[in-house]
């Protein structure tokens, strides 16, 4: 967590200021070793176990619960234009906008085949995208939970919660990963079976063509998104596939 951060600098001052603050406030000793290295006795692990690296090495301290959705699943609304198409959902997060090429790429990936595709493009340039078909419907950002929902295939960056929540739905993932964390996902849910891995610099409309139309006609994905889903807590794996 603080690596590449110069411990006299400005940064590592702020973020000690944060830990002492936090401690003062609750009452509790915390400091920056305490940030990435200390276990409590009861750990609430957000993934399914079977996601986890290693998950044997996690002692009976470590609870995989699965990914909590909260009170969005029930807020959050959205409706296809056409809901007997299948659904195709384009989101690189939030964080950082993804590049222009990229959606163009999506765009053009779509153009010849019966998709109807919900395309969240940040901050990205709307103008940017170029001719986009009417079947396409852009927004800076969709509610993501109602759009998995209906989702038949889902091109991420992979962040660990996009690939949660498309796990809750059953939804096989082509990702394109950007950052360290979002790459282990990737490469996790491509041992897991659970969906394709892309290069970030991916600009290529055959490529990602390709990699959605795998995904989308595989039945694996959905089924053993679904067994992550049905059997997210320790107890995973121990029900057949077929009752899960």
């Amino acid at each position: 967590m603080t690596a590449g951060i110069d411990a006299d600098g400005p940064a590592f001052a702020s973020l000690a200021a944060d830990c002492a603050a936090f401690s003062s406030e609750y009452g509790v000793p915390f400091g920056l070793a305490d940030t990435m290295t200390v276990a409590d006795g009861l750990n609430l692990v957000f993934v399914p176990r079977e996601f986890r690296p290693a998950a044997d090495s996690f002692d009976e301290r470590f609870h995989f619960v699965g990914p909590s959705m909260g009170s969005r699943e029930q807020t959050e609304s959205w409706s296809p234009r056409d809901p007997d198409a299948p659904l195709l959902y384009v989101s690189l997060g939030t964080v950082v906008d993804g590049p222009p090429g990229f959606y163009r790429a999506c765009v053009a990936a779509v153009a010849d085949r019966p998709w109807q595709v919900a395309l969240s493009v940040g901050g990205a340039a709307r103008a940017a995208l170029g001719a986009v078909p009417g079947r396409m419907e852009v927004r800076s950002r969709f509610p993501q939970l109602a759009v998995l929902r209906r989702a038949s295939a889902f091109v991420s960056h992979a962040g660990m919660n996009s690939v949660m929540e498309a796990l809750t739905y059953g939804v096989g993932i082509v990702a394109v990963p950007r950052t360290p964390e979002q790459a282990a996902n990737a490469g996790r849910l491509v041992e897991l079976g659970l969906g394709e891995r892309l290069d970030a610099a991916t600009e290529s409309a055959g490529a990602l063509r390709a990699a959605i139309d795998r995904v989308a006609s595989d039945p694996g994905p959905p089924r053993r998104c679904r067994c992550c889903r049905c059997c997210a807590s320790d107890h995973f794996g121990d029900r057949p596939p077929d009752q899960a």
